[in-house]
């Protein structure tokens, strides 16, 4: 996935778990947490590439 498909992907699923917010049991449930743990997938995923690409400019706050 490029760089600039991750902001897209992310803005997609965080629409898609708001829209799944309200239900409460079930399948829908299911497929809310499913959207849940890929959000926080994808999250984590930005959150490497950014740190990858500041550990290979050496910036001195590797953090994002």
């Amino acid at each position: 996935m490029t760089r600039y498909n991750q902001p897209l992907m992310l803005a997609l699923v965080s629409a898609l778990l708001l829209g799944l917010s309200a239900c409460s049991e079930g399948p829908a449930e299911d497929a809310g947490e499913s959207i849940d743990e890929a959000t926080t997938d994808i999250q984590n995923a930005v959150e490497d590439s950014c740190e990858q690409a500041k550990e290979q400019l050496n910036t001195e706050d590797q953090d994002c």
